[in-house]
């Protein structure tokens, strides 16, 4: 009962159920009137939901910085867009020069294009925690994914001439992929150069922090390829689903392993200031 209580309690539970009785609101809606008004409030609710949902949960544990809610939705806002755009941009010079889109190119310059605005903070160094790398690059990367959800739900709907439902599809897939996605890359990198700067004392670029990008872009590689690959029989298809799979497990685990240590970094950063308060040295 405590536990429910303390779920209750938090930010990032009441805007889950507040978005999903929204978004179940708004469909009966646009269902019983045909409004294609309500349309764009469904898209933009539904590709923002989990993101927004993800970071908060992140937000709302303890962190050893102070960090403003201003901070957060700098990342998730500019972050995301700024990503796009650039990403956007590159994109298409790509394509013009090669005559083709290289999944791998695709990669490597999205999860570049996300880092922009956490490298800013970054380099102001004013929040130095693993912890606080990793929810900025956490927020940079859902904001990346909602934008590119939104995109992905609208072009679904114009290619199905208005096909609500297939748009409505596309966005509960996304949205529950989206932790495995660019939440997990842009975080992986970001929290292992907060880490890096704080064992070497120095801005520079190590082999862990180089390696954690090309892990990312690696991932996010992979993860590309099998969602253009086509399948002839339904063997086919469920080999490439399986795939898919690995590589959001994949993901989902470097994620993992990445906020644990640095919760563990967080919470003995509280011990020390707990027991530094104890003994009456200054903090």
């Amino acid at each position: 009962m405590q536990a429910i209580r303390s779920a209750l309690a938090r930010g990032w539970f009441q805007v889950l159920i507040g978005g999903i009785v929204l978004f179940y609101a708004l469909n009966n809606v646009y269902q019983a009137t045909g409004n294609p008004n309500f349309v764009p409030s469904l898209l933009v609710l539904g590709a923002f939901l989990v993101p927004v949902v993800l970071v908060l949960w992140v937000y709302e544990h303890p962190l050893p910085d102070r960090i403003p809610p201003s901070a957060v939705v700098w990342n998730f806002l500019w972050g995301g867009t700024l990503g796009v755009i650039i990403a956007g941009i590159l994109e298409y010079d790509t394509y013009r020069t090669l005559g083709f889109l290289p999944l791998l190119a695709v990669g490597l310059i999205e999860e570049a294009a996300k880092l922009i605005v956490p490298l800013v903070f970054f380099l102001r160094w004013r929040y130095r925690s693993e912890m606080a790398g990793l929810l900025f690059g956490l927020a940079s990367g859902m904001g990346f994914a909602a934008l590119e959800t939104l995109g992905y739900a609208f072009t679904a709907l114009i290619a199905s001439r208005g096909n609500v439902g297939l748009a409505e599809f596309v966005l509960l897939v996304r949205g529950f992929l989206s932790p495995a996605g660019h939440a997990a890359w842009t975080a992986l990198v970001t929290a292992t150069l907060w880490r890096e700067r704080l064992r070497h004392g120095h801005v520079g670029l190590t082999r862990a922090t180089l390696g954690a990008y090309l892990l990312a872009v690696a991932l996010h590689t992979l993860w590309d390829t099998f969602q253009v690959m086509s399948s002839a029989t339904r063997v086919d298809w469920l080999g490439i689903e399986a795939l898919s799979a690995l590589v959001a497990l994949m993901s989902v685990t470097v994620l993992a392993r990445r906020y644990q240590e640095a919760r563990r970094q967080a919470v003995a950063a509280a011990s020390a200031i707990s027991g530094s308060q104890r003994n009456g040295s200054p903090s």
